[in-house]
């Protein structure tokens, strides 16, 4: 997998084009701390957004929400966020972010990495065939 950091000057635009490429994505918040070690807040809940607070060109918070539904909503903020990383795949899929504030990392992670214009059709195609052929199977499969 290949990182690569996100200019501060760029985490607004970067997050808000990340944010709707990826929304309703499938993705997996863990928090990495020395105090509480790894926790994960968040498994396979689709990405409702993020966003980046700012004042005087200063990053002061990056917000994370995940899910649709009030009982599986979750919202983890980033307060004083130092560093933001873009991991990708050998074919350029985004597969995950990390971001850092002084004694934590945050990591959000998708269940599936694929490049975003590979996303619609392809997904809903591959499980028609999958219904189609099971239905065929079941069929075949009766005297």
């Amino acid at each position: 997998m290949e990182t690569q950091e996100i200019p501060r000057d760029e985490w607004k635009t970067f997050l808000n084009t990340f944010s709707r490429q990826h929304e309703g994505w499938l993705a997996t918040l863990e928090v990495l701390a020395t105090n509480i070690g790894a926790q994960q807040e968040a498994h396979d809940l689709p990405l409702e957004g993020i966003t980046a607070t700012s004042k005087d060109d200063k990053s002061q918070a990056i917000t994370i929400n995940l899910g649709k539904t009030p009982d599986d909503h979750v919202t983890h903020t980033i307060t004083e966020p130092t560093r933001v990383w873009l991991e990708q795949t050998p074919q350029g899929a985004n597969a995950a972010l990390e971001i850092e504030s002084a004694d934590v990392k945050t990591l959000l992670r998708f269940r599936s990495a694929l490049p975003p214009e590979m996303v619609d059709g392809v997904v809903l195609e591959r499980s028609s065939m999958r219904r189609s052929h099971r239905s065929r199977s079941s069929r075949s499969s009766t005297p």
